[in-house]
C-alpha cells in the first residue's frame, strides 16, 4: 500500500462505493416487480447487515494487512487464510467478467447502436478491451485511489442522480405503468412467489449488490482513524447503497414493460425515461460514457483489492516463490500476479465468445461470483465466533454488542441462513447446464488452494525472506 497517502473517511466512503456500489445491477432488481422491496429488505437486514457488523468487529481488531485473510489466519490457522485470500483472489475471474459484460450494451448506445446490446461477440470483445486496460493502468497507477476519488462521482454518482431525476418525471407522467414489470401494486405482489421460479433466478444477483463491501479491509493500514473510521465507512457506504438502488429500481421497473429487460444493459431504463419524456436519446449516450469510465475504474478497484490478499497469502510462503506473487511495485501492487489475472480473466472472457444468450451467461457468472463470495463468510462467521472463546481478551472497538456474545450469535445465525438461502434458490432456478458451469466453477477455484497448501514447501518462505531481505 502507498505509504505516503492516508485515506479519510470521506475518501474511504469513495473507494467502498467504487468497489461494490454501481448502477449496472438496477434492470436486473427491475426484473423482479414489486418483490424487489422484500428482497432489497431481506439482503439489507438478513445478509449486507451482519457482514458489515462482522467486519466492522474483525477489522477493528486485527487493523493489518491482509483483511478477511488476516482475520481466518488469526482465527483458523494459515491453511484457511490462505485458502480464503486465493478464494477473494480467484471470485474476481467470474466477477469481474460479469462486471465487464455490461460495457458491449453501453458502448452501443454511447454510438448510438442500440441494437448491439445483445450482441455476444460485441460483448466479448469490449469485456478483452476493458480488463486488458485496467490492469496496464495497475501497473503504473494507484487506480483504487483515483476510483475512489474520481470514478465513483462519474460512474455512480452521477448516473446514479441522473436516473433517479428522469425516473421521478417519467414516473409523474405515465403513473403506475400496468404493462411494465411493476404493473398495478397488491400487497401479494411484494411477497416472493415460491411457485415463480423465474424471479428467484434474480435473488442471488440481488444479493451481490453487497458482496465485496469487506473488501475495502485491505485498505485499513491507510485509513486515518482506522479503528473508528473502518465501522463508520461501511455503514455509511451501505445506507447510500441501499437508497440508490431501492428508488431507482422501483422507477425503472414501472418503464420497461414485462418481457423486454436486458440485464447487461443499464441504458435501457434512460431510453425508456426519454421516449416516455420527449427528450432527446443523446442523453442516454451520455449517460451510457459515464457509466462507461465508472465501470471501468470500478473494474479497477474489482483487480488491485483482492490482490493485496493474495500477495499476503504470498508473502508468508503459500505460494512457490518462484512465481513472484511476493514482489510488489510502489502502488504494493504484484506485476506476476496482474500477468496471471489477466490470462485466467480472458479465458473466462470466452465464455461470452461461444455462448450466444447474453442474459443467461450475466446471470451463470453472478450465480458463481456469489457461491464463492458465501463460502468466504461462512468462514469469517466461524472464524468470528472462534476468536471470542480462544481470544476474549483482545481489544475489539468494533464490537457486535457491548457484553457477552448472545448478540454476535445471533448475527451469525442470521448471515448463515441468509447464505443456505442463497445457495437454494441458485440450485433450484438455474437449468441443469448453468448450475453445472456454476459447481464446476466453485468446487475448481475452492480446491486448488488446498492443493497448493497439500504440497507447500518450507524453502518458498525462505526464499521471500531472502528476497525481503535484499530488497529492505
Amino acid at each position: 500500500m502507498n505509504k505516503t497517502y492516508k485515506y479519510t473517511l470521506f475518501s474511504f466512503i469513495g473507494v467502498t462505493m467504487a468497489l461494490v456500489a454501481n448502477v449496472r445491477s438496477i434492470p436486473t432488481i427491475a426484473a423482479t416487480g414489486w418483490t424487489q422491496i422484500s428482497y432489497l429488505l431481506f439482503a439489507t437486514i438478513m445478509f449486507a447487515l451482519p457482514i458489515c457488523l462482522i467486519a466492522g468487529e474483525l477489522g477493528s481488531t486485527f487493523p493489518g494487512n491482509g483483511g478477511p485473510q488476516l482475520w481466518v489466519t488469526e482465527s483458523l490457522g494459515k491453511k484457511w487464510g490462505f485458502v480464503i485470500a486465493w478464494v477473494l483472489w480467484s471470485q474476481m475471474f467470474p466477477g469481474l467478467i460479469m462486471i465487464t459484460s455490461t460495457l458491449g450494451p453501453l458502448i452501443g448506445q454511447v454510438f448510438g447502436k442500440p441494437e448491439l446490446s445483445q450482441n455476444h461477440w460485441f460483448a466479448f470483445f469490449w469485456i478483452i478491451v476493458a480488463t486488458w486496460a485496467a490492469t496496464l493502468l495497475s501497473f503504473k497507477y494507484d487506480v483504487a485511489k483515483i476510483g475512489g476519488s474520481y470514478g465513483v462521482w462519474i460512474g455512480v454518482y452521477i448516473p446514479a442522480i441522473t436516473m433517479i431525476i428522469l425516473g421521478f418525471f417519467a414516473f409523474l407522467k405515465t403513473g403506475l405503468n400496468p404493462q411494465s414489470y411493476l404493473g398495478t401494486f397488491a400487497w401479494q405482489k411484494v411477497i416472493p412467489n415460491a411457485h415463480n421460479l423465474k424471479v428467484l433466478t434474480y435473488f442471488s444477483a440481488i444479493m451481490f449488490l453487497f458482496t465485496g463491501i469487506e473488501l475495502t479491509s485491505v485498505y485499513i493500514p491507510s485509513l486515518k482513524d482506522s479503528k473508528k473510521n473502518y465501522p463508520r465507512g461501511i455503514f455509511i457506504s451501505l445506507m447510500f447503497i441501499v437508497i440508490l438502488n431501492v428508488i431507482n429500481s422501483l422507477f425503472a421497473s414501472n418503464a420497461i414493460e414485462k418481457g423486454t429487460i436486458q440485464l447487461a444493459n443499464v441504458a435501457q431504463p434512460i431510453i425508456r425515461y426519454c421516449e416516455i419524456l420527449g427528450l432527446p436519446t443523446w442523453i442516454a449516450n451520455i449517460f451510457s460514457l459515464c457509466v462507461v469510465i465508472g465501470v471501468v475504474l470500478q473494474m479497477s478497484s474489482w483487480i488491485n483489492g483482492p490482490c493485496h490478499t493474495i500477495t499476503q497469502a504470498a508473502r508468508e510462503g503459500n505460494v512457490p516463490a518462484k512465481w513472484g506473487f511476493h514482489k510488489t511495485n510502489q502502488n504494493d501492487i504484484s506485476k506476476n500476479l496482474l500477468w496471471t489475472q489477466i490470462t485466467i480473466l480472458t479465458i473466462f472472457a470466452l465464455l461470452y465468445a461461444f455462448v450466444k444468450n447474453v442474459n443467461a451467461m450475466f446471470i451463470t457468472l453472478t450465480n458463481a461470483t456469489s457461491v464463492l463470495y458465501m463460502l468466504v463468510y461462512l468462514f469469517l462467521v466461524i472464524a468470528v465466533l472462534k476468536l471470542r472463546y480462544t481470544q476474549p481478551h483482545l481489544e475489539r472497538p468494533g464490537r457486535v454488542g457491548k457484553t457477552g456474545n448472545s448478540l454476535l450469535w445471533l448475527v451469525g445465525s442470521v448471515l448463515i441462513i441468509s447464505i443456505l438461502f442463497v445457495f437454494a434458490s441458485i440450485i433450484v432456478s438455474s437449468s441443469p447446464l448453468s448450475l453445472m458451469l456454476v459447481i464446476g466453477i466453485a468446487v475448481i477455484l475452492f480446491v486448488v488452494p488446498l492443493l497448493i497448501n497439500h504440497y507447500k514447501n518450507p524453502q518458498w518462505l525462505k526464499d521471500v525472506q531472502q528476497y525481503q531481505a535484499k530488497n529492505s
